[in-house]
């Protein structure tokens, strides 16, 4: 098991780091657990996502949990669907200019088995997460049989469908 130290501070230094450990990243994101271990309850963590990093649409059902979203800096997109892949809502949320719908939310909260993806807008979006552990891959996510896999040929052109 990782240690950590009782207070952890979120810097400039941190984000810095995670972010160039991002740009790195094939996967065009990175996370830094402020957790110690997967069995930990909640599971806090930075999340650092570089525009163009897809996350494929997926739910959080079984077990059922929550997930909270702030973002520190930079700006993401926030989608939600209906179980047929249907888009139902989308969320501007984090730093930037106000629109006709007004300025974008500082963060967002989400209820158990909502199919979500979520996608920088910005050219680095640093987000601080917050969901139930403990985290198990076989269960954490459950991915959506309608969206292309993470690193598939169809997976660019879906995210610039939903960017659109």
């Amino acid at each position: 098991m990782e240690s950590r130290p009782a207070v952890q501070l979120i810097t400039e230094q941190l984000i810095s780091t995670v972010v160039a450990q991002a740009r790195e990243s094939p996967r065009r994101r990175k996370n830094y657990n402020f957790h110690v271990s997967a069995d930990a309850n909640p599971q806090r963590f930075l999340n650092v996502f570089l525009e163009g990093s897809y996350l494929r649409p997926h739910r959080h059902l079984a077990p059922p949990k929550t997930e909270s979203f702030l973002v520190l800096s930079g700006q993401i997109v926030v989608f939600i669907f209906d179980d047929q892949g249907a888009v139902v809502s989308t969320h501007l949320v984090g730093d930037g200019p106000s629109s006709a719908k007004g300025a974008p939310a500082k963060g967002i909260d989400l209820e158990a088995g909502l199919w979500h993806s979520l996608a920088a807008v910005t050219p680095v979006a640093v987000c601080y997460e917050v969901k139930p552990g403990p985290w198990d891959a076989a269960t954490d996510k459950e991915f959506a049989p309608w969206a292309p896999e993470e690193g598939s040929a169809e997976a660019d052109g879906y995210l610039a469908r939903l960017l659109a």
